[in-house]
Parts: structure tokens; sequence; C-alpha cells
């Protein structure tokens, strides 16, 4: 079972990251996955610990993929960590085991401390779209631009159906991420026409 978090760590230095995470769970492991190159790989890497937080603000997932990562932090209870204030409830983990990979390693934890803050009341299916965006706009980079335009529309409907005040904050800001990662594709792009051919032409006699 996959479960979608925000994963709070030190890095060697103690300086904090947050960072969404689907945290894959069987029985008592949990395995936490990033991506080389990451902060957290490196965090956890270097310390062995981090922490598992739980929260029904959608802005966090789409915060932390839009550059907007500064939320209030406090120590953790049991080991040399952070979790975020506004959590319903956090995990505090300490890695046991890793398997390497030179793209996505996978690092086992083990739970060494839980505390619940808040009863969970629930998401919108506004909060469920804002989540799926977030993911989507992580890997923006890897998706044809059809698919991601596809998707963004069907989440949409859910936003527009039944979202508060946090859900259209945050379904802003991916809105706005995406349209800018589309601009920067298209300025990136070769042009088209005469001046492509010619451009070609002089690659080919350079």
């Amino acid at each position: 079972m996959i479960i979608e978090t925000i994963v709070t760590t030190l890095g060697a230095d103690g300086t904090p990251h947050i960072a969404p995470f689907g945290v894959t769970r069987t029985a008592d492991d949990l395995v936490i996955a990033p991506f080389r190159p990451s902060v957290t790989l490196n965090a956890l890497e270097a310390t062995g610990r981090a922490v598992i937080n739980f929260t029904d603000d959608a802005r966090l997932f789409a915060g932390c993929l839009t550059g907007r990562r500064n939320w209030p932090l406090v120590p953790a209870t049991a080991i040399v960590g952070v979790r975020l204030v506004d959590s319903l409830a956090h995990w505090e983990v300490e890695v046991v085991r890793i398997e390497a990979d030179p793209v996505r390693p996978r690092f086992h934890c083990r739970t060494v401390h839980r505390e619940a803050h808040r009863p969970f009341e629930g998401h919108n299916r506004a909060a469920a779209a804002v989540i799926e965006a977030a993911i989507l706009c992580s890997r923006l980079h890897m998706l044809p631009w059809e698919k991601v335009e596809r998707e963004m529309a069907y989440l949409a409907i859910a936003v527009e159906k039944t979202a508060g005040d946090r859900e259209r904050e945050a379904w802003g800001w991916l809105s706005d991420r995406v349209t800018a990662f589309r601009s920067e594709s298209l300025a990136a792009e070769p042009p088209a026409g005469p001046v492509a051919d010619d451009m070609a032409k002089q690659q080919v006699s350079s």
C-alpha cells in the first residue's frame, strides 16, 4: 500500500527539508524511495532518520512542488528530527536497510515513535485532485504535454465542484507551475519553417 505523506528530514548540517512522498507500507516495513539527486536521499544516507507526516492540508503537497517549503516545524519526540506543526499525526522512523540502486534506492524503515495530534475528518474530492496534480507536476519532464493537459482538465472538475479556500489556493499554484513549464518548453523548442531550415544547413556545414 502506498500512502501519500509529507516526509521531513534533517541534513548532515541540521538543515530541515520538507518533501511529499508516497511511502510504501507492508506490515511494519515502511519504504521511502527518492530518486537521485534528492535532498531527502542525502539526508537519509547521512542520518538514517526521518519523520512521516500525515496532513489533510493539500497545500503542503502543492507547495513543495512549487517552491513553497516554508511550513512551521517543531522538534520530533523520540529522534533527532523535525515534524510538521500542523500534522494530523506523525511517525518517527529509522532506516534499517537500504536497497542500493543508481537511480532510486529504497530505504526500508522501522517506526520508533507514533503520535496523533488531531482527528482526520476526511478529504474532499478537490484535496485528492490537488494531490494527484502535485504528483503530475513532479513528472512534467517525463510526460507528453497532451497527457498533462488531459489530466489537469479532468482534475479541475473536482476542484471546481468541491474545493474550499485551501484547495483553490493549492490548485492555483499547480496550475501556474504547469503553465510556466509549458512556456519554458515551447521557448526551448527550435523554430519551425525557413529559420529552422537555415539552422539545420548551418549545422551541416559547420
